[in-house]
């Protein structure tokens, strides 16, 4: 399991960055960009969701921000990978460097929020969510980011961003924290939902009750937060068809297709329920 990475499996374009890299050629494409589909959705969808319902020049550098980190976080499994080896590759210079360019950038943006916001209340998610940040850091430096647990941590984390968002537009702390609790709803058991794709891919056969359990919470949560006023109606629809996703694609007798193909379509089924829920906020 510790090899499973949501949305795209152990890629050869990893495989030839190595190589490459053992032979004294750098991409610098595979040491600047993430290639995980699944990281790119889960760290753009709270900054696309926050930034529909909620728009401000604060909000808009707190995207950024959450950007630069996320950008960061490559480079830097680059470089503790290599120190973890006590070797220094050729691609390991440009990995620092790019992670001292993402940082100093997420850090430049981070202090432009506090600068415009109206008030520092935007950073109480960000503080909240910090452990899981640091979770996913930990499996980071020390090799095991493909394992469950920081795939978990690092969704749930970085729909926080939604929050802060919505914070420093002026909304109250409980509405923007639904949001958060949104995002959360959709990240966790997506992951569980792509894993379980991807192993059938591989002809394994895994469980999947806890798919479709976690999904059936999150529907509830969702229902719950709409009957509290706190989720449009619209949020509950998009989790249901997020629900009949996961028995539809775990229920075939045979998984054809790739982890490309699990990805991106995952990819769309995010921004969906993004734009379904930024919708279903419009009237209100």
């Amino acid at each position: 399991m510790d090899r499973m990475i949501s949305y795209e499996g152990r890629l050869p374009e990893a495989d030839r960055a190595k190589r490459d890299s053992a032979r004294g050629r750098v991409r610098l494409r595979t040491v600047a960009l993430p290639t995980e589909h699944g990281g790119w959705s889960f760290t753009l969808e709270p900054v696309l969701l926050g930034l529909l319902v909620a728009p401000s020049l604060a909000g808009l550098f707190i995207g950024l921000a959450a950007t630069g980190a996320f950008l960061a976080r490559h480079p830097f499994k680059i470089v503790a990978g290599d120190r973890r080896r006590g070797r220094r590759f050729p691609r390991t210079p440009y990995a620092e460097a790019f992670f001292l360019l993402y940082g100093a950038l997420a850090l430049a943006f981070a202090l432009a929020t506090a600068a415009t916001a109206i008030s520092y209340a935007f950073l109480l998610p960000l503080l909240v969510a910090a452990p899981f940040v640091v979770v996913q850091l930990f499996f980071d430096a020390t090799g095991r980011s493909r394992a469950l647990a920081p795939e978990l941590a690092g969704s749930a984390g970085l729909a926080a961003v939604s929050a802060s968002i919505a914070l420093a537009d002026g909304w109250p702390i409980v509405p923007a924290l639904a949001l958060w609790a949104l995002l959360a709803g959709r990240a966790v058991p997506s992951i569980l939902y792509v894993r379980a794709r991807l192993r059938r891919l591989h002809g394994e056969t895994p469980p999947t009750l806890h798919v479709f359990v976690t999904h059936a919470a999150a529907l509830a949560l969702v229902c719950l937060l709409a009957w509290l006023k706190l989720a449009p109606p619209l949020a509950a629809l998009a989790f249901l068809v997020l629900l009949l996703r996961a028995f539809t694609g775990l229920s075939a007798p045979r998984d054809k297709g790739s982890a490309k193909q699990v990805g991106i379509t995952e990819i769309v089924y995010g921004a969906l329920t993004v734009f379904a829920v930024a919708f279903g906020h419009l009237p209100g």
